[in-house]
Parts: C-alpha cells; sequence; structure tokens
C-alpha cells in the first residue's frame, strides 16, 4: 500500500486596496502551523508527504519577513503601547486576542485564562493579554526551540512593551525562515510541493456557471451570468509563475481550490503542463456511475492529466473527529482503516487530503502528538509506504469522463446556491460587463490593475461565508473587503459605483441562528418516535444542517439537536436519517467534567451505564434519557459520536461540546 497525505496549506487574500491586511491569521497560522507541519514530518527519516501551498498564502507570508506591521491591521495595533490606541481600536484587539480555542490554547496559560473573561482592561492587562494570545498561537517547534518564547511563555505574566518588541522580532525573523525549510525538504526527496489556481477560485464555475447544475440539478445559479474563462486560465499561469519565483522549480502538481474539477478545467491544466490534480472521492462516483469505495484506491488519467480521488472519510477522520480522542486511540483507529484496505488490495493508493492548518488548535498540543505517534506507527508498518506524489507512476488508469463538482458532496452548493452566494456573483458579473464596456478607453496601467482585482474578487473564500451555511463572526469583514474590491475597479475606471455595492450582502447574523436555548422544563416520551409537536416545543435545538465546519457535509445522517430537563432527567432527540443505523448503529456519550464515557446501541432501552439510568430508543428519530441525579453536577458539557460498524459516522454538536447548565433558570432565554 501507498498512503499519500497532501496538506493544504491556505489563507485567503486579506489585503485592502492598499496592501494592508485587514486580519491577522496568515501570521497567526505561520507562528503554528507552517513551519510546524513539515517539520513534524521531518522528525521520521522514512516519512514523506505533499504539502499544497496556494499563491495567496506564499504572497503575504512574504510581508512579514521584514517590517510587518507595515502590512497587516492587527500588527500595527498590537506592537502600540495600548496608551496609545482609541477605544475603537481597543475594541477591535481584545476581539481579535479572545479567538483563541479556549481548552486547548487558552486553558494552558494561567494568565490568559484569568484574562479571557474580563470585559474591561487596564492597560497592563492588556499587554499581558496581547503577549499571552501570541504565546498561545505559537507551535511546537517555536515552544520547544526557541529561547525568547520558551522565556516568555515561563515568566507568565506581567510583560513590558520591551517582551512584546523582542517578541516581535524573533517571530518575524522566524516566518522568513518557513519556505527555505520546505525547499530543503523537497531537495532531499522527502516532500513534494503543489499549488493552486493564483487567487483559490472554483475553476468549473469561471468557465461555465452552469456546471453548478449539471452537478446538482436543483442548485440555483445566479442570473445573467457570463463565463470567465480567460480569468480562469489567467489564475493557472500566475500560479506557476508565483511557484517558480518562490521555489525555483515548476510545481508538477496542483490541488484545484476546493477541490473542483470539470472537463474543461482539467483541460485548462493539462495545457499549461501539469501532471497531478486531486479532487474528491465523490467525483469519481459520478464519472464512473459507481459508489465503490475500493475504486479510489488507483490514480486515473483524464485526457492526459492524472488524478488522485481523495478518501473522504480517512481525511475527515483526521480533520474533525480525532481532535476527540486520545493520540493512541486516534492513530490506533486511523491504522485499523489502513488494514482493512490493505486486506483487501495490497497494491491501494490512499489518498489523505486535507487542511494542513485548520484542525490543529482543536487537538491537544495543537496536534503534535497525534501526528508524530501517526507518521512513527506508519513508517514502521512493513506494509504500508508513506509516499510523496512525484515518487507515484505518472500514468494511471484512463478515465473517460470527469464529472463536475467538489469535495463537499460532489457539488458546487456551497459556493452558488443560496441567494447570498447569487448576490454576489451578480455584483460580480455586473462590474465586469461594465469594465467590458470602458476597456478600450483605459490605460494598460489601469487594465492590469483592474484585471488583478477581478481575479481576487473570484476567489471561492468570499462565496463560502455568504449565505446561511458558515458562520463566522468576522462575516461582515468578509462582506465588506469582497465589496469594496468591486467599488475599487469603478475607482479605477473613474465611474460612480452602483448603490448596490454598497449595501451588505450579508444580514447580521450570530451563534443563535444555529443554537436556541431552551424555554422551559420539558418531559417527552422516550420512545424513538415522533409522538407530539408539543413535547420538545420548549426544548433546546442546535441546526446541524446550518453549522459552520471547515468543510461541511449534507450527508451525515443528524440534522437537528433538541434537548432539555426537568427536575428529573436530561432529554436528547436527534432528528434526521435513521433507516440504516437504527439497528446496528451506537453513540458514544462522553460527560465532562464528571468524567463520564460510555456506549450504546440505538436501541438498547432502559440501561445502567457508568452508574447513570438511561433511556435510549431509535425509530423515526433516536431519544435519549439520562438521570440527572447521577451525574452530580450544575453544569455538564456533554457530546455524542455516533458509529457504525467501528467507522465514526457524526461527532455532535459539531462545534464540539453542548454546555448544559442543570436546573436551569430559563427566564433569560424566554422572546416575545
Amino acid at each position: 500500500m501507498k498512503l499519500n497525505f497532501i496538506w493544504h496549506m491556505h489563507q485567503p487574500d486579506y489585503r485592502d486596496k492598499n496592501g494592508i491586511m485587514q486580519m491577522p491569521w496568515v501570521f497567526l497560522h505561520a507562528i503554528k502551523d507552517y513551519y510546524d507541519m513539515p517539520w513534524i514530518l521531518s522528525l521520521h527519516q522514512n516519512a514523506k508527504a505533499t504539502f499544497n501551498i496556494t499563491p495567496t498564502l506564499m504572497e503575504q507570508l512574504q510581508l512579514y519577513y521584514e517590517n510587518p506591521q507595515k502590512w497587516d491591521k492587527f500588527l500595527a495595533l498590537w506592537i502600540k503601547e495600548p496608551l496609545e490606541l482609541d477605544e475603537k481600536e481597543k475594541d477591535w484587539l481584545i476581539k481579535i486576542c479572545k479567538t483563541s480555542q479556549f481548552k486547548t490554547m487558552v486553558k494552558p496559560f494561567k494568565r490568559y485564562k484569568e484574562l479571557y473573561v474580563k470585559g474591561e482592561f487596564s492597560d497592563s492587562e492588556l499587554r499581558d493579554l496581547e503577549t499571552v494570545f501570541i504565546l498561545s498561537w505559537c507551535g511546537n517547534y517555536l515552544r520547544q526551540k526557541n529561547s525568547v518564547v520558551k522565556q516568555l511563555i515561563q515568566k507568565e505574566r506581567a510583560y513590558t512593551q520591551e517582551d512584546k518588541k523582542l517578541l516581535f522580532q524573533t517571530l518575524s525573523s522566524f516566518i522568513a525562515t518557513i519556505f527555505d525549510f520546505y525547499r530543503e525538504l523537497y531537495l532531499k526527496g522527502q516532500i513534494s510541493i503543489w499549488t493552486t489556481p493564483y487567487y483559490h477560485p472554483i475553476l468549473p464555475l469561471l468557465i461555465d456557471m452552469q456546471n453548478a447544475k449539471r452537478a446538482n440539478p436543483s442548485t440555483n445559479i445566479p442570473e445573467n451570468y457570463i463565463s470567465l474563462q480567460d480569468d480562469a486560465k489567467e489564475h493557472i499561469d500566475r500560479a506557476k509563475k508565483s511557484f517558480y519565483n518562490l521555489f525555483g522549480f515548476e510545481a508538477k502538481g496542483f490541488w484545484p481550490a476546493e477541490g473542483a474539477v470539470d472537463v474543461k478545467s482539467a483541460e485548462l491544466f493539462k495545457n499549461s503542463g501539469i501532471e497531478f490534480i486531486a479532487t474528491d472521492e465523490a467525483i469519481l462516483y459520478k464519472s464512473l456511475q459507481k459508489n465503490e469505495k475500493s475504486l479510489i484506491y488507483n490514480i486515473y488519467n483524464y485526457n492526459g492529466v492524472n488524478i488522485l480521488f481523495r478518501d473522504h472519510y480517512l481525511s475527515d477522520l483526521i480533520g474533525f473527529e480525532y481532535k476527540y480522542k486520545s493520540a493512541e486511540d486516534a492513530y490506533e483507529h486511523f491504522v485499523k482503516q489502513l488494514e482493512n484496505i490493505e486486506k483487501s488490495d495490497s497494491q491501494s493508493v490512499v489518498s489523505v487530503i486535507l487542511d494542513g492548518e485548520n484542525a490543529w488548535e482543536f487537538y491537544p498540543n495543537n496536534g503534535f502528538d497525534f501526528l508524530n505517534k501517526l507518521y512513527a506507527k506508519l513508517e514502521a508498518l512493513p506494509w504500508c509506504e508513506l509516499t510523496r506524489v512525484d515518487n507515484i507512476a505518472k500514468t494511471g488508469d484512463k478515465l473517460d469522463y470527469l464529472a463536475p463538482g467538489s469535495w463537499i458532496n460532489g457539488t458546487f452548493d456551497t459556493w452558488v446556491r443560496e441567494k447570498q452566494k447569487s448576490k454576489a456573483w451578480e455584483l460580480l458579473f455586473l462590474t465586469k460587463r461594465f469594465y467590458l464596456q470602458y476597456k478600450d478607453e483605459l490605460s494598460d496601467e489601469v487594465k492590469n490593475s483592474i484585471e488583478n482585482i477581478f481575479l481576487k474578487a473570484e476567489s471561492s473564500d468570499w462565496y463560502w461565508w455568504f449565505g446561511s451555511d458558515h458562520y463566522t463572526e468576522y462575516a461582515q469583514e468578509f462582506d465588506k473587503l469582497f465589496r469594496e474590491h468591486l467599488i475599487d475597479i469603478f475607482d479605477l475606471m473613474q465611474k460612480p459605483a452602483p448603490s448596490e455595492l454598497f449595501l451588505p450582502i450579508i444580514e447580521n447574523r450570530s451563534f443563535a441562528d444555529f443554537w436556541i436555548r431552551p424555554k422551559s422544563f420539558i418531559s417527552p416520551l422516550i420512545d424513538g418516535k415522533k409522538d407530539s409537536f408539543f413535547e420538545w416545543l420548549d426544548a433546546g435545538s442546535i441546526d446541524e444542517s446550518k453549522l459552520f465546519s471547515t468543510m461541511s457535509k449534507s450527508d451525515l445522517p443528524v440534522k437537528k439537536i433538541f434537548y432539555g430537563e426537568d427536575k428529573e432527567k436530561l432529554y436528547f432527540s436527534f432528528e434526521g436519517d435513521f433507516d440504516k443505523l437504527c439497528k446496528n448503529g451506537m453513540i458514544k456519550v462522553v460527560i465532562e467534567p464528571v468524567n463520564k464515557k460510555f456506549t450504546l446501541a440505538l436501541n438498547e432501552g432502559k440501561v445502567q451505564k457508568d452508574g447513570i439510568d438511561i433511556e435510549i430508543y431509535c425509530d423515526s428519530i433516536l431519544e435519549l434519557s439520562l438521570v440527572k441525579a447521577d451525574l452530580n453536577a450544575k453544569k455538564i458539557f456533554i457530546r455524542f459520536e455516533l458509529t457504525k460498524e467501528d467507522k465514526i459516522i457524526q461527532v455532535l454538536p459539531s462545534f464540539g461540546e453542548l454546555e448544559i447548565i442543570l436546573n436551569d433558570d430559563y427566564s433569560r432565554n424566554w422572546y416575545i
């Protein structure tokens, strides 16, 4: 068996028209992930992998080499003395400094934990908050190897402005070594390096918006769309040039943004000399009109381009599920899945493809323990070869047709289906048509500037955050930056921008759109059936079908969770598709801080587990009750893992843990 990891490293282009990054995520992931990921691999001599680095990440990362405060709005404020900031600047700075994951990043720092819950800060407290925030983002390499980072972590509190400046200079110097390290590992033959079309666009949608309907006939698409095929080619050409300028060699492979492919985009890759691309297994099933898992463990050749198809399940285990397990349990489970594949076909080529940065802040120790032990285990297996794409045979089995789609459910719905997404596309097309009318009147310099802005506005990242399917606290900032790009085009043409561009696309939303708290006690009958509309009427609810995730999936069984309590019991109801789960599905329940963990069959009935009296029944829905007295706690954090045949199907709630205050006063959740 050959096992090929492809770690996708990407950040959207956060730069405004002045080149200033409006959000600090490139910097933060640089000190936490972009060096750590290849470094952990390098600790294992026989381990190999492929890293896909996007041009928008390459360009922005290089801005931090010298005077990073010049190019980053957050760092420009962070480096100042707190007394130099006005209230608006302080509020925004504090908002960013409270974005670290509490359990894995805040809690390990005593001072950070103290400050995290505060609403107002003295200048010295704000200085401490700023410093521990950055330290919480420092990765394992910095914590283990960098004397300045180690010293400041040990200091714990009472940081000075000089401490901040020293940390600032240290991290800037460190970031400047990242791409040299990738190049070094490439020259050693330990990694392959790929890239992505320039601004991370959905090429099939640029080429022909009808691809959205070909992938899913029920999808709504924007009216009055136009083909942007020339732009699609330009994204590929610019990416190739950017990659060569940075690394000094040609990229042999491209990960199409969001794994989005179709016949014409594959042809563009071929004509550009690209040897490899990759996408999701769902595309292979559509292309072959067969849904057999074993088919994906191969390399295919479509019209001269070799294609790897990602194992959706294995990739998502690392991306979403293993953060809840110990490192040992996680890597043992992963290896067991590989053993099952190897037994059926020892010549399998298994591709595990996922984000290389976003998952790790949810893992203990930023994922170091899991990845380090996983690589060690895998390189010791006699039947498993950790490889890189450049080592794989260049001619795969012939594929006669390549279906359009992406790595999310094999469709493009995440970027085009909803009203807000269509609105964004329509504004893009409107601006493009306007530009084409006046293009001949403009100088070459202005045309070049405008065409670059169009490429920016075609990034998949904008359309991801529009609509109801994903949520971020920074949605308004993304919306504003997107519309400002289009306004800038009109300014460069010296034409008045349409009023629509000054109106927000995203309506004000909050977490409450997805999560409603209980309003009163409930006492439903636990029998796995919808007995009455009223029995769950005052329950809390979590709409999993709308909740955000890094890669959302509509094929998960549970779409909605209801929960509540009366004086004696806690109640949970899970709605969705249970036809195939009720008979042989299992659910693992983890309750903290009381340290209760147990696994139940979905139709186990009345049972006692870990000292708790339980009822669980599954029919049209799954219902579960727990006796509260057995928990002996005032507040709990609970999560559920649905499994079938030793495979994790879904972790609930998808945002991690559900906090429940037992015997709550529900008056604060009432509304009129």
